[in-house]
């Protein structure tokens, strides 16, 4: 199975695919989508959305997992950040790709076993379980990294209990 991890952001979406059969993890690639921090929102919609159609017909992934949004302190972000998802959402939808979705809680449970974990424990965790040399940057990379993790994660949790 090959999950895509999305990070999703308006200035940075972190992306990585990971490969996992029976316990087994394999880093197949990772990166991050950038925008231009002077570029309005609708233009950064539009690249978003065509650089996760590219990842996703090049390596055909068998499920998206995503973060579900977080609602801070600041509605224009939380706002802007929503657009880029919902490209991220809708790239997966024209072809098919069944989309999971976790909080933050639950990825980082399902990676260091514990839900407050800080980020450099979750970013150390990504880097043992697929066998990495360094951590992956920049962060948003290695976030991407773990939802994709979690997912699998989770889809074995699932497993066993049916």
């Amino acid at each position: 199975m090959i999950v895509l991890g999305i990070d999703p952001g308006y200035g940075i979406t972190g992306y990585g695919l990971v490969w996992y059969d029976s316990g087994k993890f394999k880093p197949v690639e990772y990166g991050t989508i950038t925008t231009s921090v002077n570029a309005p929102i609708t233009d950064r919609l539009p690249t978003i959305y065509s650089r996760i159609c590219g990842i996703l017909d090049e390596y055909r992934p068998n499920v998206l997992s995503i973060e579900k949004l977080f609602y801070g302190h600041n509605q224009t972000t939380v706002i802007d950040v929503a657009q880029a998802r919902g490209c991220v959402l809708l790239a997966a939808a024209m072809r098919g790709i069944p989309v999971r979705e976790y909080t933050p809680m639950q990825v980082k449970q399902a990676v260091v076993g514990y839900g407050r974990a800080e980020k450099r424990q979750v970013q150390y965790m990504v880097t043992k379980i697929l066998n990495l040399e360094s951590i992956p940057k920049p962060d948003d990379a290695a976030d991407a990294l773990a939802i994709a993790i979690c997912h699998c994660q989770n889809n074995v949790m699932e497993s066993m209990l049916k």
